[in-house]
């Protein structure tokens, strides 16, 4: 491995109480083709290289190897805690009542952490499917999202803050008027807003909405996915890394353009969390912020090929009666209250 990087070389950002956050993180979704040791020894060499944001998520199933190198890394003082930023996120099935606050535990103990940075709701309503299932499964009690069910999970995240198991509390997978719907009943709000963000599906609208709020965008997807699971997958997904302005970005700068994708995310404002094993990929993801930024007219360039291409469309939790996958996203701005 290269030598690790200087921590005063890595971009943070700020979350509206002052508290920083890099700005890249490792995320730790292995699909359908990693399994957990791959992916706890990539944080391990990733924390060591420099990474200080990691993303995880209960759902992913390997919290516990990752607790493992959490550990590990702490013991060997190669970072200690509070230079950590480590996420977690509560899966569908537990967003009731008393259910948040067992996952939250759940998590803390198989990360072996006192508390974890930051808490998403991983999805906004408990519509669940077993991990790996297929993109036609269907779950029958699965429905439309509900304010009123919404706040039950959200309450929770906010009594996570004040017991201190969690600092922070975010939302994800969300929209406008899902937004709209439940900001103003929250005594907490969110920090952040973890949403798919590539240069061919760039969400402005709600990027500049959660912006002028003080919640932070962070972007799953940075590069498109290329590893991503095939039941997310159609024919008129769009790669990111063969758009023109990303490869002419690539060709000027002489790097890969998935590392385009990511400088582009950085000095857009979001926080990209990219996902992969290989160290010389990792390595590239992190070391690519803090050198050669993008020009001004790269980044317009980039702005200009947003296709409005959703990636991870969410068909799995669909419930009887929707049209399709777009019914999740408020094609029509309708929320039940």
């Amino acid at each position: 491995m290269e030598n690790r990087i200087d921590q005063d070389k890595i971009p943070f950002r700020t979350l509206y109480n002052g508290d920083k956050i890099p700005c890249v993180g490792l995320g730790t979704f292995g699909s359908d083709k990693y399994g957990p040791e791959q992916v706890s020894e990539a944080v391990y060499g990733a924390v060591k290289y420099g990474y200080r944001l990691i993303d995880c998520a209960s759902v992913y199933q390997n919290e516990d190897r990752i607790g493992e190198v959490l550990q590990r890394i702490m013991e060997e003082k190669v970072a200690d805690r509070r230079e950590l930023f480590v996420t977690s996120k509560v899966w569908n099935d537990m967003h009731g009542e008393g259910k948040v606050t067992e996952s939250c535990k759940k998590s803390l103990a198989d990360l072996k952490l006192d508390y974890i940075d930051l808490y998403f709701v991983h999805w906004p309503f408990p519509n669940y499917h077993a991990p790996g299932c297929s993109g036609d499964s269907r779950n029958p009690d699965s429905r439309p999202f509900s304010t009123e069910e919404f706040m039950v999970a959200w309450r929770q995240c906010e009594e996570l803050v004040d017991q201190g198991l969690v600092r922070h509390i975010g939302m994800s997978n969300m929209t406008i008027p899902k937004l709209e719907a439940v900001l103003p009943l929250c005594r907490i709000r969110p920090a952040a807003l973890e949403m798919e963000l590539h240069p061919s599906f760039q969400q402005q609208e709600l990027f500049d909405y959660a912006v002028s709020r003080g919640i932070l965008p962070i972007g799953y997807c940075p590069i498109g996915s290329p590893s991503r699971p095939e039941r997310d997958r159609t024919e008129e997904d769009v790669a990111d890394t063969a758009l023109p302005a990303v490869a002419a970005a690539a060709l000027a700068h002489g790097v890969h353009p998935a590392v385009i994708c990511l400088k582009w995310a950085a000095q857009r404002g979001q926080v990209p969390i990219p996902f992969s094993v290989k160290e010389p990929q990792y390595i590239s993801n992190l070391k690519c912020v803090t050198e050669d930024p993008l020009t001004e007219e790269e980044m317009e360039a980039i702005r200009r090929e947003d296709r409005n291409c959703r990636l991870i469309k969410g068909q799995v939790f669909l419930w009887e009666g929707a049209k399709g996958w777009e019914d999740l996203w408020d094609p029509d701005g309708v929320i039940v209250k």
